[in-house]
């Protein structure tokens, strides 16, 4: 099959900056004209979110601290995959379990997406989580502050329709989740 004309040949990739959580990757790139450039980039492990759902069809959400906007966001458990995650499954579990306390009965996939592809490489797998109940303490990252917030789904998807909720992985997944439970 021949390279599709919109391609980019990189000639060489080397990492920038690298930090907890992600590298900046900066790559040397032939463009479909022949002109080099180069191209910088975010690169991170694969991350999960989880729309968790109590036997009583509340939502378990997290009011968190965050620092690059500097308020606190009302969202959804959300993290890396990490090396010994077995599956993404399991990184939706453990996510879900280190921010809320809570465990699963079962999960489902929900949709994957590249939510910053112009700028990052992340790829994100969302969840719904069926049956949550509070097991544990939350066992939290030394740089996390999250307070657990269960709320009715109705009054989280009229606080995504408000604009009140801004965090996009929770806008994505109430949406999408919204929108197939109206398909069927």
């Amino acid at each position: 099959m021949p390279a599709d004309p919109l391609a980019w040949d990189t000639l060489e990739s080397t990492t920038s900056y690298t930090c907890p959580g992600f590298d900046v990757v900066t790559d040397t790139v032939s463009l479909p004209d022949g002109a080099e450039t180069e191209f910088d980039y975010l690169s991170e492990p694969a991350s999960v979110c989880v729309l968790p759902f109590t036997p009583d069809g509340d939502v378990v959400c997290i009011d968190e601290w965050r620092q690059a906007v500097s308020r606190v966001n009302r969202g959804l458990p959300v993290g890396g995959t990490e090396p010994d995650d077995a599956d993404l499954e399991a990184a939706a579990q453990r996510e879900l379990a280190e921010e809320t306390g809570h465990e699963a009965d079962r999960l489902e996939r929900l949709v994957t997406v590249e939510p910053a592809n112009g700028i990052a490489d992340s790829i994100m797998h969302f969840f719904v989580a069926h049956g949550c109940r509070p097991t544990a303490d939350q066992q939290l990252d030394h740089n996390e502050t999250i307070r657990v917030q269960p709320m009715a789904f109705d009054d989280l998807l009229e606080a995504v329709r408000a604009g009140e909720i801004r965090d996009g992985r929770t806008v994505l997944a109430v949406s999408y989740y919204r929108l197939l439970e109206s398909s069927e």
